[in-house]
């Protein structure tokens, strides 16, 4: 419903869009509104509040209001305030809604706005997911990349030694994996399935292919034979008692983080955001690392990436696109927000923040940013076309479909390929 809303709205509000405002005019000395949505939970919310007072205390002629809410209604909101024009000045955006905003006129092209927002201090490959048409519609909020998560207290329980992550293979996992399964008599398994929740380990296996989910123009072009070794291999694992059988899987993954088999202590190894180490550590209450991914030392092109936790965009309407400017350059790089803000939205996507944050850390956050500074990275890929915004559903659907022996890896590809592209096409 929100998908359909956004493309609706988008399009009967954003015809009549002609140019863009002017982000590289002068401050004005007058009093200023400006409006900021975000989603996020309580704690997010006194965060950011606090933030905007320190804003409003060093720009005393610019009033910011607030306008948070939770994710589920957030996007069907921000749909009907864009159609009807009355967008906020500043929003909070997500990686898969960002080319649907951007390709119809709603954001502001931030290149423009280089005189008061300064983005010196932000990795080229990072900002580089912020771009549509190579223009910088967005700017990275937090970072993550994908990683496996490790219980090193299972591993030393079941006699197994810790992987060496500079070398190791998909099929070394399966190996480590399969090997902890018979050791725990079937009590734990070696490997936590994936492939419902996100397209991460699927963005990173046509990668390590010499891939990619899609092309510049936005078209579905991962090969089929790609894709269908990609599930054999998560079927591989289910049948062989590496991973959980698929019933099990699906619960966990219905369930939530508190619920999956990193966090219960059922599964050794896990695919997750290197960010989400310190959830993953609390509900555990084991010690927990992180590992590179598997096959990233033999692969074709590198596999790792960055993942922005959100963005921050501006409205192409806004009435004070400068001063909505100016307010994103204090999120993005004014050091007493950061120390606000901490990792809230993640580990700050600008190195120099993240730098001076992060002796305030939990020493699991430490972990997450470490892996960050160490993680040798690709290009960024295609930011999410325009209709694809879908695609974790679908790929939730065709994985469940080959897990249960409904679909072979191989019908499953040419079904989720036709699917995809047809959704993209119906934009």
């Amino acid at each position: 419903m929100g998908a359909i809303l956004l493309a609706t709205a988008l399009t009967a509000g954003l015809a009549a869009c002609g140019g863009e405002s002017d982000a590289g005019q002068e401050l004005s000395d007058k009093p200023v509104t400006l409006r900021f949505t975000w989603w996020g939970s309580d704690a997010r919310h006194q965060r950011t509040q606090q933030v905007i007072d320190l804003f409003q205390k060093e720009h005393p002629n610019i009033t910011v209001k607030g306008e948070f809410k939770e994710w589920n209604g957030y996007w069907e909101s921000l749909a009907t305030t864009v159609a009807a024009n009355d967008a906020p000045d500043i929003i909070q955006m997500d990686e898969l809604y960002l080319a649907s905003y951007a390709e119809r006129g709603a954001l502001l092209d931030l290149g423009t706005a280089a005189k008061h927002l300064k983005t010196a201090d932000f990795d080229a490959n990072a900002l580089d997911t912020g771009k549509v048409d190579r223009k910088q519609y967005a700017l990275p909020v937090g970072l993550a990349a994908y990683s496996i998560v490790v219980n090193a207290d299972l591993l030393a329980q079941y006699g197994v030694p810790l992987p060496d992550d500079s070398a190791w293979t998909w099929d070394d996992l399966k190996r480590i994996g399969g090997e902890i399964s018979k050791a725990s008599g079937g009590k734990v398994t070696g490997v936590q399935s994936w492939g419902f929740n996100d397209a991460g380990g699927l963005n990173i296996w046509a990668r390590q292919a010499g891939a990619s989910l899609y092309d510049e123009k936005g078209n579905v072009t991962i090969p089929p034979a790609v894709l269908a070794n990609y599930w054999t291999y998560l079927a591989d694992m289910a049948k062989t008692g590496v991973a959980p059988p698929p019933s099990v899987t699906v619960e966990r993954a219905s369930a939530g983080l508190d619920q999956s088999g990193t966090a219960t202590n059922a599964s050794v190894f896990g695919t997750w955001w290197n960010t989400q180490l310190t959830s993953l550590t609390a509900a555990s209450g084991k010690k927990l690392q992180l590992l590179k991914l598997p096959g990233e030392a033999t692969a074709k092109s590198p596999g790792a990436y960055y993942k922005p936790s959100m963005f921050w965009s501006i409205s192409s309407r806004s009435k004070h696109p400068a001063e909505a400017a100016v307010f994103v350059d204090f999120l993005a790089n004014n050091e007493a927000a950061a120390n606000v803000l901490l990792t809230d939205r993640g580990v700050p996507a600008n190195n120099k923040i993240r730098t001076a944050i992060t002796p305030k850390l939990a020493e699991t956050d430490k972990a997450a940013v470490a892996y960050l500074d160490t993680l040798k990275v690709g290009a960024a890929p295609r930011v999410t076309p325009n209709g694809a915004s879908n695609i974790e559903a679908i790929l939730k659907r065709h994985t469940e479909e080959v897990l249960f022996g409904r679909a072979t890896p191989e019908q499953a590809a040419a079904a989720f390929i036709k699917e995809l592209q047809a959704e993209i096409d119906g934009a």
